[in-house]
């Protein structure tokens, strides 16, 4: 840091390079957290526990097992860092639960002076709902410091249901379970829907049998699915049918298992994403939409639509900011141009009240972001505050920021 300021040069942190935007592109010097894993402290007695800025998502489980303790919430992918994943408000489902970055409760920075900077509850805590999803424009981050709860179990029944039925009952489907979402394969008519209900960490467990989660997960989700897509890239005309094999074939398991585990699942599929968060009461109205254009463009898209839920939060520049959403996310198989069907979703998804995810692909700049976030420009002001030299800018928040 102290040699990137004595040369004059902007520098950028990145974890694991999971954002689909430039977000953590380095015009100048690219610092890797890769050596910056594992614990840094245990508040046992208020659950709460500090992590070094690199952990990855998926090491925390471990990491937490010998203090009883969880992530409240976790995403359905966990190869993050704790601290990409807070800046670019990685979340989960549930609409009684936050994002990740709500349950950040401290973050240690080092800002664009190089001095380090402790954020708390306690402790400058005004700038913690900025902070705690900061998009990696107000500082290093070094230490993530998380609220945690007793770990748990979950209850999950993945299951097919009709789509209409889905849809016409969706707001109710996702305050009735703990947590909720589901997918949807265009040229089908069924949504695979995924209930879970938290248990106490004592309640029995009954995993999924291991071959029969590495036929689920690993040859039909992805081997399988992988050879569907490569497939369907050349011959456009076979994506409908297989999509509708693909349902058969998938989305029809119940089983309780530790929350990790079912929080989480393995993709190796690799795709370009586009995710939109909207006010919960236009989720139905938009996804309608999405259906439509893709019928009437007659598209031959090959990955599922995802549909999931958050509860509205305080962090400025969440997507949930001040309202419980639910978010629309559409996906390209990486080989195939996402350009026609992303704008045509984006464009629906703004016109139903939408923000969009800061780590996948989206075409809005800053004046348009700040009509959809009270707290923009409070932002901006904070990040002139802690760098004013503008040391952790990069093209693409000086599109979204402002320069």
């Amino acid at each position: 840091m102290q040699a990137a300021i004595a040369h004059n040069l902007p520098i950028k942190a990145v974890g694991a390079g999971h954002s689909f935007t430039g977000i953590a592109v380095a015009p100048g010097v690219l610092l890797e957290l890769d050596d910056m894993q594992g614990v840094a402290s245990v508040d046992l007695a208020r659950s709460r526990v500090t992590f070094l800025a690199g952990t990855r998502l998926h090491r925390i489980p471990r990491l937490l097992a010998p203090y009883g303790l969880a992530m409240q919430n976790l995403g359905d992918i966990d190869r993050q860092s704790i601290a990409g994943a807070i800046s670019t408000g990685t979340h989960g489902t549930g609409v009684e639960f936050g994002g990740l970055a709500t349950q950040v409760v401290a973050v240690t920075l080092i800002t664009g002076e190089g001095e380090f900077l402790t954020i708390s509850d306690t402790e400058n805590a005004e700038m913690l709902p900025a902070v705690a999803l900061g998009l990696g424009a107000l500082g290093l981050i070094v230490e993530v410091t998380v609220q945690c709860v007793p770990a748990f179990v979950m209850h999950a029944i993945d299951e097919p249901m009709p789509l209409d039925e889905v849809i016409q009952t969706l707001d109710e489907r996702a305050t009735a379970s703990d947590h909720f979402e589901f997918y949807w394969f265009p040229h089908t008519e069924v949504a695979l829907t995924k209930r879970q209900t938290r248990l106490p960490e004592s309640a029995p467990r009954h995993p999924l049998p291991r071959f029969g989660r590495w036929v689920d997960e690993s040859l039909l989700s992805n081997g399988v699915y992988r050879m569907v897509c490569a497939t369907g890239k050349v011959i456009p005309a076979v994506t409908p049918p297989l999509n509708r094999l693909a349902v058969q074939l998938t989305g029809d398991r119940e089983y309780t298992d530790r929350s990790h585990r079912v929080f989480t699942q393995s993709r190796t599929v690799r795709f370009r994403e586009m995710e939109y968060a909207l006010p919960i009461e236009n989720v139905a109205a938009a996804f309608r939409a999405i259906q439509e254009k893709v019928s009437e463009r007659r598209w031959r898209i090959e990955f599922p639509v995802e549909v999931r839920f958050a509860a509205a939060d305080d962090r400025w520049l969440s997507t949930a900011h001040g309202r419980t959403s639910g978010y629309i996310a559409v996906h390209r198989y990486w080989r195939a141009d996402p350009t026609e069907y992303f704008e045509a979703v984006e464009q629906i998804c703004l016109e139903h009240g939408g923000r969009p995810h800061w780590g996948k692909l989206h075409t809005l700049h800053a004046a348009q972001l700040r009509e959809r976030y009270p707290r923009f420009d409070d932002f901006v002001s904070l990040r002139d505050s802690l760098d004013p030299q503008r040391r952790f800018t990069n093209r693409y928040l000086e599109r979204v920021l402002g320069e």
